[in-house]
């Protein structure tokens, strides 16, 4: 199974999705990518949409290796596997936390809404593009269970096997639409998997109701 764009990838979403019933929905997309999936979904749910951000930790001599995620809140999470496969420790990241978490901040003041919905009580569900690792959106289920939810779903079109293992340990749901068996990157999914920009954010998430 491979996806046009991330629009139809959020159709198909966003149809499974239909197919449930949920209290009082909100939809939170984890940006840039989750955006165009999640206006379909939310669109679709008759929910708010809005963004919860979470930035990669990468590794001090690698970074583009995840070894963990924050949030805009401060909620991080380490993969402590990965970091003794490297030789590290938790301190010898300390910087690269530190960088992150002034990413996620940035991101969530920059996408965020204004006037963000409440989530108290409410059913809410994360939509990203896919799933490599799992450890944003991991991040990101944690920072929502702060505000107390009815129940956090994680939803996305494609995702890895063990990513999916990981995320449904974590939220009440996960649905992902294809598990390849063969899974190295999301963007092997998508013919048109180019970098959704910055005025595109701010349109969808200016473009939902509330």
């Amino acid at each position: 199974m491979t996806f046009i764009d991330r629009t139809e990838a959020g159709e198909a979403l966003a149809a499974e999705l239909s197919r449930h019933r949920w209290t009082d929905p909100v939809v939170l997309a984890l940006p840039r990518g989750g955006l165009p999936v999640a206006a379909e979904v939310a669109a679709a749910l008759d929910a708010p949409l809005d963004v919860v951000v979470a930035s990669k930790i990468g590794a001090p001599d690698q970074p583009e290796l995840a070894v963990g995620a924050v949030t805009a809140d401060g909620v991080y999470l380490l993969d402590d596997a990965t970091l003794a496969a490297l030789g590290l420790r938790r301190p010898d990241i300390s910087r690269q936390l530190t960088d992150a978490t002034a990413e996620a901040r940035r991101r969530q003041d920059r996408f965020g809404a204004a006037d963000p919905p409440k989530l108290t009580g409410r059913d809410v569900i994360i939509v990203d593009d896919g799933l490599a690792t799992g450890m944003t959106a991991l991040a990101a289920v944690h920072a929502v269970r702060a505000h107390d939810p009815l129940s956090v779903c994680v939803a996305v079109p494609v995702g890895s096997a063990s990513a999916v293992l990981r995320l449904e340990a974590a939220a009440d749901a996960v649905v992902c639409l294809y598990q390849p068996r063969r899974f190295s990157a999301v963007g092997q999914w998508y013919h048109d998997f180019r970098q959704v920009s910055d005025a595109e954010v701010d349109f969808l998430v200016a473009a939902q109701p509330r």
